[in-house]
C-alpha cells in the first residue's frame, strides 16, 4: 500500500509542476486555429478595442459563454502572469471532476450492469 501512496504522490507532484511551471509559458500569440480565421482580415486597434477590418471567418466569431469565467484565457481573473496558477487550478478542478466521476461509477451497484438472463436457464 505505500508502494501505490508514494505513486500517486510523485505523479501529483509532477502534474501539478507541470502544470504549474509550464502553463506560464504559454504564447498568448495565435495558434494555427485563429490564423486560419483570420486569413483576409486586418486587425485594427480603435478606442473601443480591436476590429477586424477585411473578410475572414472570425468576423462571424462570437463571444464564448465562458469568456468572464475566472480562468478563461488561461489567466486568474484576467490578470497578466497568472497562467501557471490557471493551470494548476484547471489540473485540480478536472481530478475533482475525474475522480468524483470514478467514484461514482465504482459505488454503483455491481449487478446492475449485468444482463439479466432467460427465465428457466
Amino acid at each position: 500500500m505505500t508502494r501505490r501512496w508514494w505513486f500517486w504522490a510523485a505523479f501529483a507532484a509532477a502534474t501539478l509542476l507541470i502544470a504549474g511551471v509550464v502553463s506560464s509559458f504559454a504564447s498568448s500569440s495565435p495558434d494555427g486555429l485563429d490564423s486560419a480565421t483570420l486569413r483576409g482580415c486586418e486587425v485594427v486597434e480603435t478606442s473601443d478595442g480591436e476590429l477586424l477590418d477585411g473578410d475572414c471567418i472570425a468576423q462571424h466569431a462570437q463571444e464564448h459563454p465562458l469568456a468572464e469565467s475566472p480562468l478563461a484565457d488561461y489567466a486568474v481573473d484576467g490578470r497578466d502572469g497568472t497562467g501557471g496558477w490557471a493551470g494548476i487550478v484547471g489540473v485540480l478542478v478536472t481530478v475533482a471532476v475525474a475522480g468524483g466521476a470514478f467514484w461514482l461509477i465504482a459505488r454503483a451497484k455491481p449487478n446492475a450492469a449485468k444482463p439479466k438472463s432467460a427465465v428457466g436457464d
